[in-house]
């Protein structure tokens, strides 16, 4: 691990350490609070401000979170700071959701040599401003898509959290915590920030090399480790799809083998799984990229946008058009949207309005627990004959 800040970790003890942190509209709550939690524990802790922090936004203007939840900045971007870092906190929808405003002021803090850091997908703001060009960069998985292909010089990588030259970004969920965490033992010793993890029922602080996990490797990593193998290296060759005999021999099997795992754990072929796996990245790069259709399908590993239109419309039930649909309109055009939400609080209601620009929206395939209506309870539901679970 780098971490060339070195001016900034060695501040004079007697002055608290200015943090700002820059609210992107949408952003992830639970990304703000595990963030700040460990600077406002560590002065608990130490009896003293060590740190200090404010909530920004670009014109003062109410940051309002993925959750629906608002909160009110303590300043705007214009008024006159000094900070020794600023944290981007971003979310869902992050492409489109800053603006040229935001970009400035970030550049004018790198000028100033203020640590920079960005928190879930905070990255993607960071590399607009160019200001993660040669840089190592760690941001959530739903993320890394648009960060490559619209930032080359962007040295994405799958770890937490990165800290490298004036900069320290990570991924979402409760990983900020770690990532503060690391920050705070390197400037006041492990015990300190021992302390802070005693403090949030923390059994094990996560380290800065540790992989942020996929959940399809995550699951059959340790039970069936040649088919988390297998889909492994068909998310690796997406753009040039390999052979299923290829797959199988890289994986250290037989094709029947493969066949029969892919059938017994995921329901599915390996052609049908690595065809939902090269789909799925399309979506993501439809919905968070500006590439066109044509562009897309040949990243995807398709042999025309013909082919690629007419696969992802018989998988998907949609054209690959309609993923670039603006969704923030006030009124859902969908119907069944209107009648479904209808009985949710509106906070809610928005939350999940805005959601459906997101990849992973709708995609989970799961049922709810307990039987279906109407069904006796340990009675498997019937399921049409040629359909697969997976």
């Amino acid at each position: 691990m780098t971490t060339e800040a070195g001016s900034h970790l060695n501040r004079p003890a007697d002055q608290p350490y200015r943090v700002g942190f820059l609210l992107i509209e949408n952003f992830t709550l639970i990304a703000l609070a595990t963030a700040v939690e460990p600077l406002r524990m560590a002065n608990q802790l130490a009896g003293t401000e060590l740190y200090s922090w404010e909530l920004l936004t670009a014109e003062g203007e109410p940051a309002r979170a993925s959750d629906g939840i608002t909160l009110l900045p303590d300043a705007s971007v214009h008024d006159d700071h000094r900070f020794d870092m600023v944290i981007v906190v971003a979310g869902i929808d992050v492409t489109h959701s800053f603006s040229r405003t935001e970009v400035s002021w970030l550049k004018q803090m790198a000028r100033r040599h203020v640590l920079l850091g960005a928190v879930c997908t905070g990255a993607y703001v960071l590399a607009s401003a160019n200001l993660l060009d040669g840089h190592s960069c760690s941001a959530h998985w739903e993320c890394l898509e648009a960060l490559q292909e619209g930032f080359p010089r962007v040295q994405t990588n799958n770890r937490l959290f990165t800290v490298e030259r004036e900069r320290m970004t990570c991924t979402g969920g409760t990983v900020p915590m770690h990532m503060m965490l690391s920050f705070l033992a390197r400037r006041h010793g492990r015990e300190l920030s021992n302390a802070i993890s005693h403090m949030f029922v923390c059994d094990r602080v996560r380290e800065e090399s540790e992989q942020q996990p996929m959940p399809l490797h995550q699951r059959l990593a340790c039970a069936q480790p040649k088919l988390a193998e297998a889909a492994q290296l068909m998310e690796a060759n997406i753009e040039e799809p390999i052979e299923l005999q290829e797959l199988a021999t890289l994986a250290g099997i037989s094709r029947r083998q493969l066949e029969r795992l892919f059938l017994k754990h995921l329901s599915c072929t390996p052609s049908r799984y690595y065809l939902r796996v090269r789909l799925s990245r399309a979506r993501r790069l439809l919905k968070q990229t500006s590439s066109s259709i044509v562009e897309i399908a040949s990243m995807c590993g398709f042999v025309s946008a013909t082919h690629f239109s007419r696969c992802y419309r018989k998988t998907m039930g949609r054209a690959p058009k309609y993923e670039r649909t603006q969704v923030y309109a006030s009124d859902v055009a969908d119907s069944g949207m209107i009648d479904t939400m209808a009985s949710l609080p509106s906070s809610s209601r928005q939350a999940l309005r805005r959601a459906r620009t997101e990849p992973t929206y709708g995609t989970f395939e799961g049922q709810p627990e307990g039987p279906p209506e109407g069904q006796p309870e340990g009675q498997p539901e019937s399921q049409p004959e040629g359909t697969a679970s997976g």
